[in-house]
């Protein structure tokens, strides 16, 4: 039964209130979450409110009616005593108790920061020509530690976790959902190993090339046990606290956020191709398109227009059917194109916009320059359809191979997200390099990458055979050499799998009867994978290029 906001009459609701709001779950059930007010408006003399519900994702957010709010619990918020200013401007919205305790913690965070986290460099200014990426929260993934890991998996953890204040033992789903909803903004406290010797030095993010992992394989062929003996070079060279998020590249801490107009959805619906995308987040369109009930785009060159005519009108002069650039992949009726930013900024800057609507850790920029483009799409009688893409820097001094990662709703649960992460990896492979994609990842993006990751790796563990009646053996070195995913993912992918234990004095990973049967059933599922084969790729030197 629903509950009227009936004393909204007498009591005025502000931005910045909290109280529960009816909503329907997965299960089409009504539940009350709390949930905080951004912002109100009239429409045909009926008020509406945005709201935003507490510890739910972003994308969640929408605009509800009166009745849905139940005014018996409604909080208002803390008065200030002065209003905060940003850039010499009033702040954007009153104050809510949470907004408050965050900026109390940031304020903390930089009184501790000179006498907690010294870092191992120079913090570099951030450039201005940066494209679409900006992390706004790390999502947090648990890894669970073993005692006194090797070094170079303490280097995953500042790698993939880059902003854990701690890395604790999480025993429970609760306790991964409570973390992975927080905003982090510390610094990683590194595992020690155990027996370091002084005057020993590691490379940088790189352990021994001859750490032995040794398959033994029992009468049952399903269930093998994996022996990673403990480095020589274990001590770090630095002061044992991994430096903060890098602040240059395509990634760069925002800012903006606080900001309430980019807090809410500005566009109702886009309309592209056969598809009606009902947008999660923000995007920078222009401000007379917002108020649009649809937005049209041209799904080949992906323009947008304000009406149905306009976009007909468009098509009869645009000639494109497929995305600008080269076609390096094509297989049934997945091909993938490399469009340079730089050569067709107008469709990437038009791509990138498209793209924030469903990626809320970014931030975009305009100049596209820095990037290359790698856009999938579907083939039919029409055309070219866009199904997802992934960009990446022409030039990364930190081996990031993809930069941001998209597949777009209707598409997604199909298999294309893996698709795209594999292409990407298949391309590092033609280049002779490791690769890793710009951290933090969204809530999706680590789901998936997770599971690429475990799949990939599993799936060359089962596939060792004895050699000459010996255990087979294989270095965590070999193993990102074949997959070229960085030795850092892999050794963070063993610890989430729960694999690593310690044992008498080394490192044992155990693949379960449950890991193998589970791992079988979900290749089974993965029907699309990528065929080097029909690849044709040629990897550019962009660093003798004086010009992009």
């Amino acid at each position: 039964m629903t509950k009227m906001a009936d004393n909204s009459s007498s009591v005025e609701i502000v931005e910045g209130c909290r109280l529960p709001v009816l909503r329907k779950n997965q299960e089409h059930e009504d539940e009350w979450p709390l949930a905080e007010i951004l912002s109100v408006k009239e429409v045909s003399s009926r008020k509406l409110y945005y709201v935003h519900y507490i510890d739910f994702n972003k994308r969640l957010d929408e605009w509800v009616t009166g009745d849905r709010l139940d005014m018996k619990k409604l909080q208002f918020p803390k008065k200030e005593a002065k209003t905060p200013t940003k850039n010499g401007l009033p702040g954007s919205r009153p104050s809510s108790p949470e907004r408050e305790v965050s900026i109390q913690r940031k304020s903390l965070d930089l009184n501790l920061q000179p006498a907690t986290a010294p870092s191992r460099g120079k913090t570099l200014p951030t450039p201005k020509r940066k494209v679409e990426t900006v992390p706004m929260a790390t999502q947090v993934s648990p890894a669970t530690p073993v005692p006194s890991l090797p070094s170079s998996a303490e280097a995953s953890q500042a790698s993939v976790f880059p902003a854990v204040r701690e890395t604790n033992t999480f025993k429970s789903r609760e306790d991964h959902d409570q973390l992975s909803s927080l905003t982090t903004n510390g610094t990683a406290r590194r595992l020690v190993p155990s027996q370091p010797q002084p005057g020993r030095k590691r490379k940088a993010n790189c352990g021994p090339a001859d750490e032995m992992i040794k398959v033994l394989q029992y009468n049952n062929p399903q269930s093998a046990s994996v022996f990673l003996p403990p480095p020589e070079d274990s001590q770090d060279s630095s002061d044992g606290i991994p430096s903060a998020p890098r602040m240059t590249g395509s990634l760069v801490s925002d800012r903006s956020h606080d900001d309430i107009v980019t807090r809410m959805k500005n566009i109702e619906c886009i309309e592209l191709g056969r598809h009606r995308l009902k947008p999660w987040y923000f995007s920078p369109y222009p401000q007379e398109l917002t108020t649009l009930p649809i937005l049209y785009l041209c799904e080949f060159c992906l323009k947008y227009l304000k009406s149905l005519k306009c976009l007909q009108r468009h098509l009869t002069k645009c000639n494109l059917r497929h995305p600008p650039g080269n076609e390096i992949y094509r297989k049934g009726t997945i091909s993938f194109f490399e469009i340079d930013g730089r050569k067709n900024k107008m469709y990437s800057q038009n791509l990138c916009l498209l793209a924030k609507c469903f990626l809320d850790h970014k931030t975009l920029y305009y100049d596209t320059d820095p990037f290359l483009f790698y856009v999938m799409t579907e083939y039919d009688s029409k055309g070219f359809h866009i199904v997802g893409y992934f960009s990446k820097e022409k030039e990364s001094t930190e081996d990031y191979n993809v930069a941001c990662i998209l597949t777009l709703p209707p598409y997604q649960r199909r298999g294309y997200g893996k698709l795209l992460i594999e292409f990407s990896y298949e391309l590092s492979k033609v280049e002779g390099k490791t690769g890793t994609p710009e951290k933090p990842l969204s809530d999706l993006g680590l789901l998936s990458y997770r599971s690429y990751w475990s799949q990939t790796i599993l799936e060359i563990l089962m596939d060792l055979k004895p050699d000459n009646g010996e255990r087979p053996q294989i270095t965590i070195n070999e193993i990102s050499e074949i997959t070229s995913v960085k030795k850092e993912d892999v050794i963070s992918t063993l610890q989430y799998l729960n694999l690593i234990n310690y044992y008498k004095g080394q490192y044992i990973l155990t693949l379960s009867e449950d890991i193998v049967d589970g791992h079988e059933r979900a290749m089974q599922k993965r029907h699309l994978r990528i065929d080097p084969k029909c690849l044709h790729f040629t990897p550019k030197d962009w660093s003798k290029r004086g010009k992009w």
